[in-house]
């Protein structure tokens, strides 16, 4: 099978702190010529964490890109080098001031693969106890708990409206219910 796309040209139009944009001129597979934009940047985690009342521990927080505040799953982009399970604990503690004495990987997705390369990876993380680290100078959250049954009925719901963490709770539901 031939190569869907192959890159002619790349051209950087943007570098920041954690991301590149790049945009690319490609040959599709029927010969056909486009332009491909690709926002390059870190692979993050993010974590359903359960507390031992089947709740969950989520952040709200405000976001730029949407103009307002939502309510999220602890997440945080990897370091450079970093281990994706060391980057869940890591995160885990810094957002929600818990560590978790058992974290199981439920799997991974790209967060939007039209314009993104971050591959995000999900934990699932029990046995939590308070083990706070000092949250990013650049973020400003709160930590709100819900049962995970509020959690999924406020993803199906429209309450929940951010990608990972809709995507996250599905993964980790048949986990959660499992152990009932």
């Amino acid at each position: 099978m031939p190569e869907p796309q192959v890159t002619i040209s790349s051209r950087l139009g943007y570098q920041g702190n954690r991301i590149k944009v790049r945009s690319n001129h490609v040959r599709m597979s029927n010969g056909a010529e486009s332009t491909v934009d690709v926002i390059e940047g870190p692979d993050a985690v993010t974590i359903v964490a359960v507390d031992d009342e089947q709740n969950v521990l989520l952040v709200r927080q405000y976001r730029k890109a949407p103009e307002r505040e939502l309510l999220e799953l602890p997440a945080g982009g990897l370091e450079p080098g970093e281990v994706a399970l060391d980057a869940a604990r890591r995160e885990l503690r810094e957002e929600t001031g818990h560590a978790a004495g058992r974290m199981v990987e439920l799997g991974a997705f790209y967060s939007a693969p039209g314009l993104l390369t971050e591959l995000m990876y999900v934990y699932l993380a029990h046995d939590l106890r308070e083990d706070p680290l000092s949250p990013d100078e650049d973020e400003e959250i709160e930590l709100e708990r819900m049962s995970f049954d509020d959690a999924v009925a406020a993803a199906r719901d429209g309450r929940l409206q951010d990608s990972k963490t809709l995507a996250a709770l599905l993964l980790a539901a048949p986990h959660v219910w499992a152990r009932r």
